[in-house]
């Protein structure tokens, strides 16, 4: 891997191949070419390794909480292997586990089971497969053996150090550290330190990425695959802007249908290549369900999608896709006018008010706007007020509110469970005196009742619901 294509570009990675021809970090490509004619090279945009890096953490956090990528050396992974017994009997089969991990996404992969997070990363520059080492012993007699040359050194300080004849990690820790801080500066004491143990930066791992996921419960079994499919199109709409606002573009999407009786199918779908288009992924979704049939009926719907960075252009390409035509809702909202009447389109405007249904009016919306997004730190419920508030059954002035709570409502709003109030409004001395007591009714069928005791009336009324 060179830094730019161009003969003098420097080299910046060699596989065993090259490096078996004497080909090394830090080297001009023209002068790697002619030690070794055949070499090929190429350019490798950072955009690419953090995708790689990305990916392969996401493997590995398989296989262990802990994963830590090198910020210095790409492609270098520390993981935590303690804790593991019962999911892997041995370090032998845990660090076979992670090699056939990588292997199936792609990479090849040099496993070191150790003592020194400086120790195993040195004997992971040699061979490649996996290795458990037995001690401390055993892992420091192998690391010392290692050429400098094997490890991501500053290439110039390998090349002055092999002239004094420090060749290997042995040598190099026989050196003294103030020495090296002197001539060669703090990093080359960095490292020294490192290797001597002297400095053990702890564990640092990469958090967990939760999966994007979206849920629907619903009250009554689906079997339909047109309707699921309008489901699943509700629950995407929302995870695609939120992923676009992460700048990230779904690879897979997975459809968890828990059905009637209590069982679950898993579908999945992956497009061709990463995308925010929410066209295509119901379209593959379409086909999914359609060649699928469901024994019983869809009771829950669960969707989710694994993700990678998105690019530039699929980005822009969402920005310039998700605009809304407001023209077209305009001449939409016009025949339903022409159909329905003038007064048939409005908005609710807040206004000052004393009572609920004063604090709002309708006016006519002659034209659409553009939304503009807030940011709510607390999701606030939505009240459903009714035009005029619904009379309860009456109750006799003396029965107490408990007493109520054990005889229930009305048949078609269930049985209360709880009571929540009262909520004072009075006043309108300047021309109606009004007092009410608001309360919220929790019923057994699940709904959330909005209600109120007007005592100069003294009945219950129903103002509206909360959602």
């Amino acid at each position: 891997m060179v830094e730019r294509d161009a003969p003098q570009g420097l080299i910046l990675s060699v596989d065993e191949r090259a490096r078996r021809k004497q080909v090394r970090r830090g080297m001009r490509y023209a002068e790697a070419l002619s030690i070794a004619p055949d070499l090929r090279a190429d350019v490798i945009s950072s955009d690419a390794v953090a995708k790689a890096v990305d990916e392969i953490t996401r493997c590995l956090q398989g296989f262990t909480p802990v994963v830590e990528p090198s910020d210095e050396t790409p492609g270098t992974f520390w993981l935590g292997a303690t804790g593991l017994s019962l999911l892997y009997p041995t370090l032998h089969d845990w660090a076979a586990a992670v090699e056939k991990g990588l292997a199936g996404i792609g990479f090849h992969a040099s496993v070191v089971v150790g003592y020194s997070r400086f120790r195993t990363y040195v004997l992971s520059r040699v061979g490649t497969g996996t290795r458990v080492l037995e001690s401390t012993v055993e892992e420091e007699r192998a690391a010392y053996a290692v050429p400098l040359a094997r490890l991501d050194f500053e290439p110039t300080l390998v090349e002055t150090l092999e002239k004094l004849g420090v060749r290997t990690v042995g040598t190099f820790l026989r050196l003294p550290p103030k020495g090296l801080r002197e001539r060669f500066g703090e990093h080359a004491e960095r490292l020294h330190r490192l290797a001597s143990g002297a400095l053990r930066p702890p564990l640092t791992p990469r958090p967990f990425e939760e999966a994007v996921f979206a849920r629907v419960l619903l009250d009554e079994p689906v079997n339909d695959s047109l309707r699921l499919l309008f489901l699943v199109k509700s629950l995407l709409a929302p995870v695609i802007e939120r992923l676009a606002a992460a700048e990230e573009a779904v690879t897979s999407l997975h459809l968890l249908l828990v059905l009637d009786r209590r069982e679950s199918l898993i579908e999945s779908v992956r497009p061709a290549e990463p995308t925010l288009d929410a066209a295509i992924l119901l379209e593959l979704v379409q086909l999914r369900l359609s060649s699928s049939r469901l024994p019983t009926g869809v009771r829950e719907l669960e969707l989710r999608v694994e993700t990678v960075p998105a690019s530039r252009m699929q980005l822009d390409l969402f920005a310039a896709s998700r605009r809304r035509d407001l023209s077209a809702g305009a001449r939409a909202l016009a025949r339903i006018r022409a159909e329905l009447g003038e007064h048939a389109v409005v908005r609710a405007r807040l206004r000052e008010g004393h009572l609920p249904e004063a604090g709002f009016t309708w006016e006519p919306c002659e034209k659409l706007e553009t939304a503009h997004a807030r940011k709510v730190r607390v999701r606030t419920l939505v009240r459903r007020i009714h035009t005029r508030a619904e009379p309860l059954p009456p109750l006799p002035s003396s029965e107490r509110n408990d007493a109520w709570l054990n005889r229930g409502t009305r048949d078609d709003l269930g049985a209360v469970l709880r009571l929540h109030g009262p909520y004072l409004v009075s006043g309108g001395w300047w021309a109606t005196p009004v007092h009410r007591e608001y309360h919220f009714i929790e019923t057994a069928r699940g709904d959330l009742l909005w209600t109120y005791y007007d005592r100069r009336r003294r009945r219950w009324y129903l103002q509206g619901t909360v959602e």
